[in-house]
């Protein structure tokens, strides 16, 4: 039997009086990845971000390895470690190299060993084809590479789950394609488990497990990955698919 990673029960948000996300529940099994879909303002990346303790939420249940977590920022500063996150912003820090924003964090906050941190960032690096850009700063890559430089630092941590929100969405398309190879890789290779937002339909659909499928904050569908794009069980689904020209 396959190992749950996360669990989520009856989750509710909201933003004052406004509920942005409804009764979200859902399960994560190790090396699985989880696509969440659906209409922009659904509640995909709020959801994603709850899961990452960026945001708070106000019902329900959030448990990692069947321990359910106390959602202090103590706890949520010790659970960052073991769950990743890239952001369509990338977030590098401008002032650092590209090295020192990788060492940055396993450095300082996990205090490993600096020598042996920066020799795995330089395979990493490696892996990415950006290692000619160690000493580089930020304002010297373009947007595609700032974005494998993101999820380089996020790698860099040890991570047991990634969370990927819309990392392409503000990419010319030509950088598209080598940022979704890497996150097509650690699922082929590496057997990441993630959470990804996405889209990008075609990957989408190469690479989801399970879809969940979210509108005004709910979830509308939770299909297999392979079902769900040859045949979604609703008709908002449905209708979201072929708007996407898929």
């Amino acid at each position: 039997m396959t190992e749950e990673i996360l669990k989520v029960e009856h989750l509710n948000k909201f933003y004052g009086k406004r509920q942005v996300l409804f009764d979200i529940n859902f399960d994560l099994k190790k090396g699985e990845v989880l696509t969440l879909l659906g209409p922009s303002g659904s509640g995909k990346s709020t959801l994603l971000e709850t899961l990452n303790g960026l945001e708070d939420y106000q019902g329900g249940s959030i448990y990692f390895h069947g321990k359910k977590i106390n959602p202090t920022p103590k706890e949520w500063q010790l659970l960052r470690q073991k769950i990743g996150m890239v952001f369509q912003s990338y977030d590098l820090f401008p002032n650092l190299t590209v090295m020192e924003n990788i060492l940055l964090a396993p450095v300082k906050v996990q205090k490993r060993n600096e020598d042996e941190v920066k020799k795995e960032a330089l395979d990493l690096l490696k892996r990415v084809e950006l290692d000619q850009y160690v000493d580089a700063y930020p304002r010297e890559l373009s947007g595609g590479q700032k974005q494998r430089i993101a999820i380089v630092r996020a790698l860099a941590m040890h991570p047991e789950v990634m969370l990927f929100d819309e990392v392409t969405a503000s990419l010319d398309p030509e950088m598209v394609r080598g940022v979704l190879k890497i996150i097509q890789a650690l699922s082929d290779k590496d057997h990441m488990t993630m959470i990804i937002v996405t889209h990008e339909m075609n990957f989408a659909a190469k690479i989801a497990d399970e879809v969940l499928f979210l509108e005004n904050g709910k979830i509308v569908e939770d299909t297999p990955g392979e079902e769900f794009f040859a045949n979604p069980k609703t008709d908002r689904a449905r209708a979201f698919l072929e708007s996407m020209d898929f």
